[in-house]
């Protein structure tokens, strides 16, 4: 899912922060694992309100590469838990309600299935994009559980809440705020070794275990385009489950520098960057998210645009680019046409570590999003010749059995 806007990106700003193992602000936001963070050698940093890890010894580069071929584990606690329960106990009741600000099909969620969203504004502007899940268990069937971005969770919660309708609240999982993801290929085995149920869930899909004596809720899921886990646990044994997690050899803790590095080779969005206020799901290339009958009946905050733009095409469209050498060409960049018009703007770029060069996503007039299209990312006056390409950049792998 996607991270928090607060801060450029992680990998490349954290020289500008404040940082250093134990040195940042009181004023920040704490997880449950800090402590555990300082006694890993963490670097911290100020991120989303948090003191937040954004490498450790090891190094981004590594812990990138570690989660590509083993299992990474990363403290993802500071963004925001949340449920959307009706007082009738339906779930027909909260999934009317929640699709009035959204436009996934939440009716049709089955138990247990999870779907990624956006809430919308008027204008069908993305005011933040997030996980919502429908309860595997039938006295939970009128709530919905969500998973908000970190730098928004306060104004989307304010948002949901002028908006829904008598008989459904939201409300925050107090005291349940661990959230831990276990990401990578071996992330299966792991997880087959302490929770053979959990192993067996497919993509989107959760549910409530035992994880060595604790009770989680896990969902088959993660942002860095591997396999793996998000794990909800209560405040006081998410050091336990770090911890047990980490046992095993096959697991690293990994920080917020290579979970940005990771997201950008799958080509997934970062809000605040890469979709805001002004991009439509659309033109980010998220109508994948959006399902038939929402398409067809509409009823969701900027359905007009969207279904205008679902028929006839966005003005700009987010693309992905290559880069010719070795310099990479970061948010804020402009994207021009071989001759030096002007037709975008980069919005998150850096260095591939699979691929051993530089990579970018951003937007650009629709003329020029088609794969193969040659254009130039003017870095410091500098033009560095890129081609369009399709995302994600490196191959996803996501469980999906029978697939």
């Amino acid at each position: 899912m996607a991270e928090p806007a607060s801060t450029s990106s992680a990998s490349t700003s954290a020289d500008s922060h404040n940082s250093g193992s134990g040195n940042a602000s009181a004023s920040l936001l704490r997880t449950p694992l800090h402590d555990a963070h300082l006694a890993a050698g963490a670097r911290m940093v100020p991120f989303a309100g948090y003191s937040m890890p954004v490498q450790y010894p090891d190094g981004i580069l590594a812990e990138h590469n570690w989660t590509r071929q083993s299992a990474g584990l990363f403290d993802v606690s500071h963004m925001g838990q949340y449920y959307l329960v009706a007082a009738d106990g339906r779930h027909e009741t909260v999934a009317r309600a929640a699709e009035q600000l959204m436009p996934v099909d939440i009716l049709n969620l089955t138990h247990g299935q999870q779907r990624y969203s956006q809430l919308l504004n008027a204008q069908g502007g993305i005011i933040d994009d997030l996980m919502i899940a429908r309860s595997r268990e039938p006295e939970h069937d009128g709530w919905l559980y969500m998973v908000l971005n970190a730098a928004c969770k306060d104004n989307d919660f304010a948002h949901i809440s002028k908006n829904l309708p008598d008989g459904v609240h939201i409300e925050a999982a107090y005291g349940f705020t661990g959230l831990l993801a276990l990401q990578g290929p071996k992330a299966a085995a792991v997880m087959a070794d302490l929770v053979p149920a959990a192993a067996q869930l497919a993509f989107m899909t959760t549910g409530k275990f035992s994880l060595a004596g604790r009770d989680v809720h896990i969902t088959r899921s993660g942002y860095t385009g591997e396999d793996g886990f998000e794990i909800a646990v209560h405040d006081a044994a998410a050091s336990h489950i770090w911890n047990t997690l980490l046992a095993d050899p096959r697991v690293k803790p990994v920080g917020l520098g290579a979970r940005d590095s990771l997201r950008l080779e799958a080509g997934l969005c970062l809000y605040g960057h890469d979709i805001d206020e002004t991009t439509s799901p659309v033109e980010a290339g998220l109508q994948w998210s959006i399902q038939r009958r929402r398409r067809e009946e509409g009823g969701f905050p900027g359905a007009d645009r969207i279904q205008r733009e679902l028929q006839e095409g966005p003005a700009r469209r987010r693309i992905g680019l290559t880069l010719e050498g070795r310099q990479p060409a970061r948010e804020g960049a402009e994207i021009a046409t071989p001759d030096g018009n002007v037709v975008g703007r980069i919005t998150s770029g850096g260095f591939s570590p699979v691929l051993g060069h530089p990579i970018a996503m951003g937007y650009v007039d629709a003329a020029h999003a088609a794969k193969g299209t040659a254009l130039q990312a003017i870095v410091r006056g500098k033009a560095l010749p890129a081609t369009v390409v399709p995302m994600p950049f490196v191959p996803t792998n996501y469980y999906k059995p029978g697939i």
